[in-house]
């Protein structure tokens, strides 16, 4: 089964264009397990939590690939939690980097910052230099990994065709 990642800074489309995908290729897509984590807790979240997100957020992606029909598209991945602990703790869990490590993807599609930023609660950085800083931490992680990625810029239908495309090369 092929395995691809949406993968970016927050409010840049990742969930609407994860279910797009899913429904184009009529399979499953695994959710960010995060957002339902701290819906959860009667509390701001603290570093530990992110260890807890990081084991759901993986079995969750496993359960889903029992559903999946030769490709699962994925609304996030391990990277994203340990840029989001270096970016507020300073470092990352040693467990969540080994998970990084053993983890295997077939695809990147990195979504840019080209949409406007929508208000949510668990949503920390609006400020355009921050959405810019966090995309190039994210474009270094992609063009690092020596797997194929896709820039994925645009109004909808624009990101979703781009994303197609390079889903279909690779299948």
């Amino acid at each position: 089964m092929k395995r691809f990642v949406v993968i970016g800074p927050e409010s840049t489309g990742k969930s609407t264009l994860s279910q797009h995908l899913a429904k184009h290729y009529q399979t499953a897509w695994v959710p960010e397990f995060a957002r339902g984590y701290l819906e959860q807790i009667d509390r701001p979240y603290e570093e530990e939590d992110l260890l807890e997100i990081a084991k759901g957020q993986l079995a969750l992606e496993d359960d889903k690939a029992t559903s999946a029909d030769k490709l699962l598209i994925c609304d996030t991945d391990l990277y994203v939690i340990k840029v989001w602990s270096e970016s507020k703790y300073g470092d990352c869990h040693p467990q969540i980097l080994q998970w990084i490590s053993e983890r295997r993807y077939d695809g990147y599609l990195l979504t840019y910052i080209d949409i406007p930023w929508t208000y949510d609660p668990q949503r920390e950085h609006p400020e355009p230099a921050a959405r810019e800083y966090f995309y190039n931490i994210y474009k270094d992680i992609v063009v690092n990994s020596g797997i194929p990625w896709a820039d994925i810029r645009g109004g909808e239908q624009e990101r979703l065709s781009n994303a197609i495309n390079f889903i279909d090369r690779l299948l």
